[in-house]
């Protein structure tokens, strides 16, 4: 059977790590028809726009996507697409396993755990209003005297039930599909007592549907980052906020893969940027194919290249100026060898 997935190359080093995680993803032996579309910097210069229609209207009609890193301005220019696709098809999920390969030089060992990002609210939602703007002025009037200063730019952080009880349940439901041991609820509701406090209550009340079989706890954003660098073997699963990790952007029958690093413009047409990520990602979208034999394959693959360390980019040796690192390409044409 052949899966039809949307290609979106993406700009930068995009491209080239694309045309390499698309090798190793075939050399799985599953059979992808890809159909490429452009979004980024490519698509606004070709169409003046950077999410095209098309793009869009492909992923609805094919359901899952495979995308390389986009180019986001910081502080200007037009706005992430990442989100904007997220929000266009409603991919409420963001999922960020966090796995420990040997080969990859880490303080820890053995590491394993899965972030779940609610995409579409919070300040991931994108309403603000620019210093100045009519619109900030009358927040910035609405607000307890002193609270905001004049000419601030305002950005609102929105939160629901709706999409709160979403995002908890889709985290206890990975939980127990890939049997996890707990999912930790991350805010800053000591603070935040209406926006965080509600999500906080929220899944609460969602975790206690799952007594018993998953375990739940609560922690404030800032101690949950200190648990991270000291104990990090405690978490299994985590509803909050973030190489060679993947990502996947989930709705209602829909998916978006895609690797957690940007588009690394300097490197581009150097072949030497890392593809595991992006390939990773590939592993991902198996998984999500119902293709799971395939799926433990490739990520066997890219596993025993990591721990042998020989035929790896340069980031992914001990010192980075070491002349025995190979390219983009070499190291996929490896993780192939490893298939076969």
């Amino acid at each position: 059977m052949a899966y039809t997935v949307v290609c979106i190359p993406g700009d930068g080093t995009g491209p080239e790590l694309m045309a390499v995680a698309r090798r190793v993803i075939e050399a799985t032996g599953v059979e992808i028809e890809w159909e490429e579309h452009p979004a980024g910097m490519e698509a606004l210069e070709r169409l003046g726009t950077t999410l095209p229609e098309e793009t869009l209207a492909a992923i609805r009609k094919h359901r899952v996507a495979l995308k390389g890193g986009i180019t986001t301005p910081i502080g200007k220019g037009f706005r992430s697409v990442n989100v904007a696709l997220r929000q266009e098809l409603g991919l409420y999920a963001c999922l960020r396993p966090c796995k420990s390969y040997p080969g990859v030089r880490s303080p820890y060992r053995d590491i394993d755990l899965v972030i779940v990002r609610e995409n579409t609210e919070d300040l991931y939602a994108g309403v603000e209003f620019d210093a100045g703007t009519p619109e900030a002025q009358r927040i910035i009037e609405m607000a307890p005297a002193g609270k905001i200063q004049p000419g601030a730019a305002i950005s609102i952080k929105p939160i629901s039930e709706v999409a709160s009880r979403r995002i908890v349940r889709f985290a206890f439901e990975y939980a127990l599909a890939h049997e996890r041991r707990k999912v930790t609820a991350v805010t800053k509701a000591n603070i935040m007592k209406f926006t965080d406090g509600l999500f906080l209550r929220t899944a609460a009340e969602v975790a206690r549907e799952y007594e018993g079989r998953v375990a739940y706890e609560e922690l404030l954003v800032d101690n949950m980052c200190m648990q991270l660098v000291q104990k990090p073997h405690l978490y299994d699963g985590l509803v909050g906020g973030l190489g060679v990790a993947p990502g996947a952007n989930l709705g209602e029958g829909m998916a978006v893969f895609e690797p957690i690093h940007g588009s690394a413009p300097k490197y581009r047409g150097q072949d030497k940027v890392n593809p595991t990520a992006l390939i990773l990602s590939g592993m991902l979208m198996l998984r999500h194919l119902g293709e799971m034999a395939a799926a433990d394959r490739l990520e066997a693959a890219v596993a025993a290249v990591l721990a042998e360390g020989k035929d790896v980019t340069y980031d992914l040796k001990p010192d980075r100026n070491d002349p025995r690192a190979v390219g983009t390409r070499r190291m996929g044409e490896v993780m192939i060898e490893h298939l076969q």
